[in-house]
């Protein structure tokens, strides 16, 4: 707490100048208190008296630094504290003050010896320490056996007992009593004053709030106020005022004193405490964080399989390839389109930076092999197909230069037509086949390339030399394409402007078109990006969506609490620590959630590879929905735990 000022040595413990103290608005004001004067010393027992709605708990919560008032001076051994912050209200209520309320002001789902350790855990006392001085003081107080109990486990007494030890817990030189006996019976009321004398006498000093004259009586001061303003002041013949060793307060020693740390591992020990205790709650907030990170991690493992998959079909085409066909675009006329030739793919092999360039022709034709029919796409082809297109061979061999300078009859069946044509699982390979009633020798058979990125299935093919199809099929010069294979990828479009020009000059129009193979495939790659973006956007809002849940449930956890927060200010409690704790528990949420949801999510997408869809897992989406569940955590925490950092403590303990 920042130092203030002194007023000399002969300070009074607490002194009070022209205190008042207001509520309602400005215009419309309600006075509670008004020029309250008042001195108490170290080691009295000050009974205040009054009817109800004179101020005497006002002027309670005003001396115990849970109020504030509105006008005058409040000295506190000579510190003026009427115009402290928060946090150093908050310190002075934990070091110098105790409470001890007539409703207790336990917490509900704590046992005895945690409640009594409150004061203590916001002092930076450590965890060991607390324990050992909370049981002392259960022990002292005859609840020894009673220190795992929650307070609804207790009598009424018992509970006040333990109200009396929390107060006592950090050594406190004032105990502030706000009826303490006004909910027990006659007999535990008896037993209750009994120890408050008992800590008169151990030297503490006593402010006692009561309508109870017989339980006034029993302090040597009492102190009467009505409407708001002190009527009387007279010195009882009880208890001696000033013991001759008045009790001090007892701050912790330096190294338990609080600190960013204790109190950030303390935050988090209440937060998971707090979350296991209201399990179905937490259970609905993690529901939406864990569908949110759940999407996020499959729709995006999905993206990139079906990106992937699109990409290596498209590589498996060729990404060093350039494809010319026939025909300008737009012109749809079979003349027009009838202009590539077997001179121009021996021209194009000659330019600088292309490797090969294959002439094709091609048609639809049937091949039969014994009874079986197939209908698929017959290509005729230069020599250096397979090497171009990447194209191994699974059986047999590719034709050869003297079976395109003979126009040999042989055949390269694919895959798909293989498995077709013989599907007892004989040997292709060496049998013969009839393409339109002209009989082939099947040479080889290509190894599996599946589908392309159109969905195509490539394996759909039968393979023959180009004069082979040129004279014994087609009986046409004209080429259907001719597949370029560039030298270097990063020169492809340098090449293709070289075909054009060169073809250009041949044909002296263009009434060709050239395709880049790496263009397509980067064109193919953004597009998938941007579908992979659309899906990570669609599971992000599903992401925001459960981040607003979190945020809800929080709001609804600090109104449900109000009182519990009360009770930890009036403890000691600093808005950092209530800060932490509400936050922590949305982060806690978050985090867990973010940890199912990326299980499920995993799993989801698991499952979706197993019916066949395309998938790739990889660390980064994983990491960004883990880092975007506890960003939510944060964020949509904040609010709440902020709301509750700032609430009134009077109001607070006032709430049902």
């Amino acid at each position: 707490m920042t130092a203030f000022p002194t007023a000399g040595p002969a300070a009074a413990l607490i002194e009070l100048r022209g205190i008042g103290r207001d509520f309602g608005t400005a215009q419309a004001p309600s006075t509670v208190l008004d020029g309250i004067d008042l001195r108490i010393e170290a080691g009295e027992y000050v009974a205040i008296v009054g009817p109800s709605g004179s101020g005497k708990s006002t002027l309670m919560n005003i001396l115990g630094g849970l109020d504030r008032p509105s006008r005058g001076q409040y000295l506190h051994e000579g510190r003026d504290v009427s115009r402290c912050s928060a946090d150093e209200l908050a310190a002075l209520r934990r070091h110098s003050f105790g409470f001890v309320f007539q409703r207790y002001n336990l917490l509900a789902g704590d046992s005895a010896l945690a409640n009594v350790e409150v004061p203590a855990l916001y002092a930076g006392v450590d965890a060991g320490e607390r324990r050992r001085r909370a049981a002392a003081l259960l022990d002292r107080l005859g609840l020894a056996g009673r220190s795992g109990h929650r307070p609804d486990q207790l009598s009424g007494g018992q509970q006040q007992r333990v109200s009396i030890a929390r107060a006592l817990m950090n050594g406190a030189q004032v105990i502030l009593a706000d009826e303490p006996t006004g909910a027990l019976d006659r007999e535990s009321g008896r037993q209750v004053m009994a120890l408050l004398r008992e800590l008169h006498e151990a030297g503490h000093t006593l402010v006692l709030i009561t309508h109870d004259e017989a339980v006034a009586r029993q302090a040597g001061r009492r102190i009467r106020i009505e409407d708001g303003r002190i009527v009387e002041d007279q010195r009882l013949a009880g208890p001696a005022a000033a013991p001759a060793a008045p009790v001090a307060a007892t701050p912790p020693p330096p190294s338990a004193r609080s600190s960013w740390r204790h109190d950030l591992g303390e935050a988090l020990r209440l937060a998971q405490r707090a979350l296991r205790s209201h399990l179905l709650r937490t259970a609905l907030t993690l529901l939406g964080v864990v569908i949110g990170v759940a999407s996020v991690v499959a729709m995006l493992a999905l993206g990139d399989g079906s990106k992937a998959q699109v990409l290596e079909r498209i590589e498996a085409m060729g990404a060093d390839l350039l494809v010319v066909r026939p025909g300008a675009r737009n012109v749809r006329t079979r003349e027009e389109s009838a202009s590539l030739l077997p001179e121009d793919a021996a021209a194009i092999a000659e330019l600088p930076g292309v490797r090969l360039a294959v002439p094709e022709y091609g048609q639809a034709q049937q091949i039969r092999a014994g009874s079986v029919d197939v209908t698929t796409q017959v290509n005729g082809t230069g020599v250096d197909y397979a090497q171009a297109r990447g194209w191994r061979l699974a059986a047999g061999t590719f034709h050869s230069a003297a079976d395109e300078r003979g126009a040999a009859a042989v055949l390269v069946l694919g895959h798909t037509v293989a498995q077709q044509l013989f599907e007892d699982g004989s040997d292709p390979v060496g049998q013969t086949v009839l393409v339109r009633n002209v009989p082939f020798l099947v040479i080889g058979v290509l190894a599996p390339k599946g589908a392309s990125a159109s969905g195509n299935d490539q394996d759909d093919v039968a393979l023959m030399p180009l004069s082979t199809a040129r004279l014994r099929l087609y009986g046409r010069a004209h080429l259907r394409a001719i597949t370029v294979q560039v030298q270097d990828v990063a020169r492809a479009d340098a090449v293709a402007d070289t075909v054009r020009a060169l073809l250009r000059e041949r044909h002296g129009k263009d009434d060709f078109q050239v395709r880049n193979m790496a263009s397509l495939l980067e064109t193919a790659s953004q597009t998938q990006d941007t579908l992979t973006l659309l899906l990570g956007s669609v599971a992000a809002i599903s992401l925001l969506v459960g981040g607003i849940g979190v945020m809800n449930i929080m709001w609804v956890s600090v109104t449900e609490r109000v009182r519990e927060i009360g009770i930890r200010m009036a403890c000691g409690a600093r808005m950092r620590h209530i800060l932490m704790q509400f936050n922590l528990e949305a982060l806690l949420v978050c985090s867990a959630g973010g940890l199912i949801g990326v299980a499920l999510g995993l799993a989801a997408a698991a499952l979706a590879e197993q019916a066949g869809a395309p998938v790739r897992f990889a660390g980064l989406p994983i990491v960004l929905a883990l880092g975007t569940s506890l960003g939510i955590g944060l964020l949509f925490g904040y609010l709440p735990a902020r709301r509750a950092a700032r609430l009134d403590p009077v109001q607070a303990l006032a709430t049902q």
